[in-house]
């Protein structure tokens, strides 16, 4: 019989970037300490495309299901989906024989976290959202712990189980070269540098409407445009406008290039412009398209003078030049407030309670 590997963790989480990007700030850590490193995922899902680029992590793609807020008879075949990925993760964690499970949420993670729980391997649960989601409420009840980015998420778990540690920041984003962000983007950098991001699937609401103030916008800033796959405008060109479907490793240099930021509001999004202290206008996913975690997100950091917010419903031409001009106004307050956010080493206090429940 395979003896159990003490130096083997798996990862899982998926469906957004925003369910892998606390994934890609451990796993370095990992693989400097020695530990052999696995990640579950889905056959199709954003992660596979973030996680199989990384050297020295094994991707294993199960079944998974999918929460949509309209009625479709896909719903009806989830359930066997969800079975069919608890079996295959199952079989995956009896042959891999990970000492933990660390569970960033997104719907391939409930059968993993499931498998794990019959397996008799510990989990960890990382919650980024003000409450909880649905993928992380199912999974609670096989996980040793959950943590909370929002302090104000510990009122919405166990409290047995419960951790806040705040957010969990890529710490290459701290490295990021200004010079080397305004050459990728081939901008001038003498007017304030806007980057524009819709979320790792885009948004199509924003890019119109950024396409539509884009003169009036360009008087005043020079333009990063992160569109989404395939929603790039390939006939639109203009001095002082840069646009991409995503972008990987120049990010942390289009990050050192930017002044503002117009994003969605998600929450390590959102946590890493605070960190970064880029003054944000943040334009949440409507409750018709979510769950409105993210209106919850953005609310919380306008309340604490971290970000302005316009709701997806309201968003206009005029009233995304408006917000615009105000978000520059409004800066300097931002950047005091944002001065006053402690990092609180956060990575480090999810590695030492994923340590602290190892299986040894």
């Amino acid at each position: 019989m395979e003896k159990r590997n003490k130096k083997r963790i798996l990862f899982t989480g998926g469906g957004t970037a925003g369910h892998v990007i606390v994934n890609l700030a451990l796993i370095p850590y990992y693989q400097e300490q020695g530990y052999e490193v696995d990640y579950i995922g889905s056959y199709e899902g954003i992660e596979r495309n973030l996680i199989e680029k990384l050297e020295g992590v094994t991707y294993h793609p199960v079944s998974t299901g999918k929460l949509r807020r309209y009625m479709s008879k896909e719903n009806f075949k989830d359930p066997f989906k969800v079975l069919k990925g608890t079996i295959q993760a199952f079989r995956i964690l009896g042959k891999r024989k990970p000492s933990v499970v660390f569970s960033k949420g997104g719907f391939v993670s409930v059968p993993v976290v499931a498998a794990a729980k019959l397996r008799g391997i510990p989990s960890v649960i990382h919650e980024s959202d003000f409450t909880p989601g649905l993928a992380n409420k199912l999974s609670i009840p096989f996980t040793k712990k959950v943590l909370a980015t929002f302090p104000e998420t510990m009122q919405y778990l166990p409290e047995k189980k419960a951790a806040y540690v705040g957010a969990v920041i890529r710490d290459e984003l701290f490295t990021g070269d200004k010079k080397a962000g305004l050459t990728f983007a081939q901008l001038s950098g003498e007017k304030p540098v806007l980057l524009v991001m819709g979320g790792s699937g885009g948004s199509e609401k924003i890019n119109s409407t950024i396409h539509e103030a884009l003169d009036d916008l360009l008087t005043h800033f020079e333009i990063i445009h992160i569109c989404g796959s395939g929603k790039v405008d390939s006939a639109l060109h203009a001095p002082g406008y840069a646009q991409f479907e995503y972008v990987h490793e120049e990010l942390k240099d289009i990050f050192a290039a930017t002044d503002f930021v117009v994003s969605r509001a998600g929450s390590n999004a959102i946590f890493e412009f605070l960190a970064l202290r880029k003054p944000m206008l943040l334009i949440p996913l409507s409750r018709g398209a979510s769950r409105g975690d993210q209106i919850i997100n953005a609310n919380s950091f306008k309340e604490k003078k971290y970000a302005k917010v316009v709701e997806e419903e309201t968003l206009t031409t005029e009233k995304l030049i408006q917000e615009a001009a105000a978000l520059k106004k409004a800066a300097p307050v931002m950047l005091d407030e944002m001065k006053k956010y402690k990092s609180e080493e956060s990575r480090d206090k999810v590695i030492e309670i994923i340590q602290s429940i190892q299986k040894k």
